[in-house]
């Protein structure tokens, strides 16, 4: 899965899927959720990367 190339509407989709599969679980299996976490993390720092580059361009854009 080569998340970089992710948009952020993907990775945010990404992050609220995980979100469900954790929440709706009926009895917790940890291997399972080892994975989801792992996936989760990726998912939150592509979208955290994503941000802080528009915040970045952003600011750019104002200051010229």
């Amino acid at each position: 899965m080569s998340t970089a190339a992710n948009t952020y509407l993907e990775n945010y989709q990404k992050l609220k899927q995980i979100a469900d599969a954790i929440r709706h679980q009926t009895e917790p299996d940890i291997d399972k959720l080892v994975l989801l976490v792992e996936q989760a993390t990726v998912a939150y720092k592509n979208c955290q990367a994503r941000i802080e580059a528009v915040e970045s361009a952003l600011k750019s854009v104002s200051e010229k």
